[in-house]
């Protein structure tokens, strides 16, 4: 990974690390059908259990960041993944309680 020890890289890592587990997602199970991302997005606002569905992926990608920094014993970087995890959590929590 990176050789940088700090929180600001940790925090874009856990920013960018959900972007590209629910772009994953979308790659698996709807581009097969044939559905535009932004239909996808649709799809995410008006279902919330598949907002569910993605969240839950895209934090297990932050999961997987976040052992990788704290084994290399860069803890301030695994921190700055932490932060943006609950950042992400509690967004998407908001989201699905409004």
């Amino acid at each position: 990974m990176l050789k940088k020890d700090n929180i600001k890289l940790g925090i874009v890592l856990g920013i960018l690390a959900p972007l590209l587990g629910m772009l994953i997602y979308y790659l698996v199970a709807f581009l097969p059908r044939h559905v535009p991302f932004t239909e996808y997005l649709g799809y995410m606002k008006q279902y919330k259990s598949l907002l569910t569905a993605v969240s839950s992926i895209s934090l297990v990608a932050n999961a997987v960041l976040f052992t990788i920094y704290i084994n290399s014993r860069k803890d301030k970087t695994a921190r700055g993944v932490f932060v943006a995890t609950l950042l992400y959590g509690i967004t998407v929590l908001l989201i699905k309680l409004f």
